[in-house]
């Protein structure tokens, strides 16, 4: 501790001054007067004891570093005017929280709450309702185009049709690519088209949203272009994206996941080739190709006056067949780029995954963000902010990604991005398909049966209750029990903002411990809890007991629901359901 301050809160007077002759008598006859009246006093009652003042005692804070990119902005929140009033927990308490005010973990990045949009949803930016539930989730950066139609994108082209709407021809013409190749185009202009998002329609959604994009160009292109020099080529494609692009998108990706055996670009026909590529790539290759993109992309915003930042792939951990993808990577691109992009769906591919499983999946979030920056100090470079740029759970099953136990996961994922100080995360994705259950979708896509389209999943809910209700900064917090995680912040306004999970099968009663904090004289909360349908995997989420009549999602009046609220006297202790996602916000004292 560098220093401190106390704060007497009290009504205490301090007379100190030279006093006359007079002054002095005066006093005397005083005093005489206060005893006689004190014994009067004295036969008639007891003596009122002097309680003395309540003492805050407020540590110095620490300094925490900006943000990279400008992407910290300062957040303020009003009080609610209207709530529930109910008394604090009288149980006794099964865990304790400690929260220190004054030692300060991070800044929060506004671009960790971030969204992927995908070509196959459609168009989305003319449904009303959509784009203002979209709108309350402040995602700050929008993803386009989406996974793996990333390397088969050409966002400068349209489809030209026959008279069976099959498309006959591409307008510029795509004449250097295999047959294998299904190019993707990004001019979607005639209504018969709204099956598929253009680039048009992308901007108008960042636009109706206030989000800035993350751009994933079309890297595969430089593999499997069959012209004399395709990186070139693919290069040009890009830098003239930027162009058109204009600054409306800060970030910028070269490709999606080309590590994978599954993205195209990565095995390429050698005899198709004219400049001497391999068949399968490694992390040498794309570097070396990541430095043209870089270059002719940097070029392009130059020339518009406009600053971009630009990420090269990497992976999340070691033991995908590409042992030293990374190493490679990283050794040619890390004077040039701006970041490293990682993805993650946490669980075991297809795995049926327990409760368990799943919420303790997000603790890998740290040893992600290490896996690259041990990378980059083995080989002696500069510190570089990490980008998880998708992000969900690939269990499967018993329709876990629908359900509000993926809802919980992703409180869990947005507390630790933020405590590892990542600078920027998409979610992956606004809308999908079905599939029985299978479906990362935010939003109900329209086909699941009993669900109106667009809909919002229970995932929504926890994403929408965490960024209003968590400040700009975070602080530290620490919980005697494992499975009752807690991620606390303050906002700019002064208000402290407090996560509670709950992992565990059983309610918790926590009591919270507010270190260097002048509290106000309420605290309020939200409880988000799942319902009795569909065993352990709820497809429903209750906000303090209100939910929706359809048969899955959560209340359409969640902007409307009021608060539980309770007076703030001493230690705040909460009853925290099992499976719950609990957020606290507490007044607070100048």
């Amino acid at each position: 501790m560098t220093g401190s301050k106390t704060f007497y809160r009290g009504n205490w007077n301090i007379i100190n001054k030279q006093m006359n002759l007079q002054d002095k008598l005066l006093v005397v006859i005083l005093c005489i007067g206060l005893v006689l009246s004190t014994v009067g006093c004295m036969k008639k009652s007891a003596v009122i004891p002097i309680t003395p003042p309540v003492i805050v005692t407020i540590e110095t804070p620490n300094e925490v570093p900006d943000l990279p990119f400008g992407s910290w902005a300062s957040k303020s929140i009003l009080i609610p005017v209207s709530y529930d009033d109910i008394p604090q927990s009288t149980d006794s308490k099964t865990v304790d929280v400690t929260v220190n005010f004054s030692n300060h973990i991070t800044k929060v990045s506004k671009y960790v709450y971030g969204n992927n949009a995908n070509c196959f949803t459609g168009w989305m930016q003319d449904n009303l309702s959509l784009m203002q539930n979209m709108n309350k989730l402040n995602m700050g950066v929008m993803r386009i185009p989406g996974g793996s139609i990333s390397d088969v994108f050409f966002w400068d082209r349209k489809a030209v049709y026959d008279n069976n709407y099959a498309v006959s021809a591409y307008d510029p013409p795509i004449t250097d690519i295999p047959s294998t190749i299904t190019p993707w185009v990004g001019r979607r202009i005639q209504a018969f088209e709204n099956w598929s998002m253009g680039i048009d329609q992308y901007y108008q959604m960042m636009q109706t949203t206030a989000t800035t994009g993350i751009v994933t160009v079309n890297y595969g292109y430089a593999r499997y272009g069959t012209s004399a020099d395709p990186v070139a080529e693919a290069a040009h494609l890009a830098a003239n994206w930027v162009r058109h692009d204009n600054g409306r998108s800060k970030f910028w990706e070269i490709g999606n996941e080309v590590y994978g055996s599954w993205e195209a670009g990565y095995e390429i026909d050698p005899a198709l080739n004219q400049d001497g590529q391999p068949p399968i790539i490694t992390g040498d290759l794309y570097g070396r190709h990541a430095l043209v993109f870089i270059d002719s992309m940097r070029q392009a915003a130059r020339e518009i006056g406009k600053e971009i930042y630009i990420g090269a792939v990497c992976l999340e951990a070691a033991g995908s067949g590409m042992a030293n993808w990374n190493k490679d990577v990283i050794a040619r691109v890390a004077s040039k780029a701006d970041f490293y992009i990682i993805h993650s769906y946490f669980t075991n591919y297809q795995e049926n995954s327990t409760t368990s499983v799943i919420l303790d999946s997000p603790l890998k979030i740290g040893g992600y963000k290490s896996y690259i920056l041990n990378e980059l100090a083995a080989q002696g470079k500069a510190v570089a902010p990490v980008f998880l740029t998708e992000w969900n759970i690939f269990s499967q099953g018993s329709q876990q990604q629908v359900s509000f136990i993926n809802g919980m996961h992703a409180s869990l994922v947005l507390g630790e991005l933020i405590k590892n100080k990542y600078a920027m995360a998409s979610r992956w994705d606004l809308a999908n398909g079905w599939n029985g259950g299978d479906d990362m979708g935010l939003f109900s896509y329209g086909n699941e049966p009993g669900v109106a389209q667009y809909a919002a999943r229970p995932a929504f809910y926890y994403l929408y209750y965490f960024q209003k209700y968590f400040g700009d900064l975070m602080v530290d917090a620490t919980s005697t029990m494992n499975d009752v995680l807690v991620y606390a912040s303050q906002f700019t306004s002064g208000q402290g903002g407090i996560v509670l999970v709950n992992k565990s099968n059983t309610k918790q009663i926590v009591e919270l411990a507010l270190k260097n904090f002048n509290p106000g004289k309420r605290y309020y909360t939200f409880t988000l809890t799942g319902g009795n349908d569909n065993g352990s995997f709820s497809r429903k989420v209750y906000v303090n007991g209100n939910t929706t009549t359809a048969v899955a999602g959560g209340p359409e009046n969640y902007e409307s629901i009021k608060p539980k609220s309770s007076v703030l006297n001493g230690h705040i202790k909460i009853a925290v359901p099992e499976y719950a996602v609990v957020h606290l916000l507490v007044e607070s004292t100048p």
